[in-house]
């Protein structure tokens, strides 16, 4: 594990798993749909907000794909959601690519098995305190936190800190949320 503090300054990407990062890992399944119930932390929302408001990207690469995790981030917390990646590591490569970000700019969270390979590749690898010890041998950044319960929120204020930009203007943040919102309606409220 490196001293990830020097790390901060250079991130201008985020990219996240979804499961166990943003989640306990614990799902619910609808026995009528099949669909996948999970339950989020507004405080790690709350930093992503901040986070997209500031000109940071966005991202979720995720295994898992679910209609809910869609309409979760995308247009609202993240600027684009790739779900069904079995192979993580070429998802991230072709996000950096098509970001023009260098691996070394952007963070990834990830707590699993599949996600050592963009651990390994990105800028600052970082999980939740409950990964598995796999993930957590190979990650820079150990959050205090478990998945589900603000570990997205401790790294995105860290480096927001490192970089001067934690702040909160709430009027810009009323409107960017109303025009942020009117997007979500677009898509979703047809």
């Amino acid at each position: 594990m490196s001293n990830y503090k020097v790390k901060l300054k250079n991130i201008k990407a985020f990219a996240f798993d979804v499961d166990g990062v943003f989640t306990d890992g614990s799902v619910i399944c609808i026995p009528e749909t099949g669909e996948l119930v999970r339950t989020f932390n507004a405080k790690d929302g709350l930093g992503m907000r901040l986070a997209y408001m500031s000109g940071y990207t966005l991202a979720i690469i995720t295994g898992g794909k679910s209609d809910s995790i869609l309409k979760r981030f995308y247009p609202v917390l993240a600027h684009e959601v790739i779900q069904g990646a079995q192979d993580k590591a070429p998802v991230f490569e072709d996000f950096c690519l098509r970001h023009n970000f260098r691996p070394e700019e952007v963070a990834y969270v990830g707590d699993d098995l599949p996600d050592i390979p963009v651990l390994q590749k990105c800028g600052l690898a970082v999980c939740p305190s409950d990964a598995v010890a796999e993930v957590k041998a190979v990650c820079d950044f150990v959050s205090e936190y478990p998945g589900g319960r603000g570990c997205v929120r401790n790294l995105i204020e860290q480096v927001m800190k490192a970089q001067g930009k934690w702040t909160l203007d709430a009027s810009a943040y009323q409107a960017w949320r109303h025009a942020i919102e009117g997007e979500y309606d677009k898509i979703y409220k047809k």
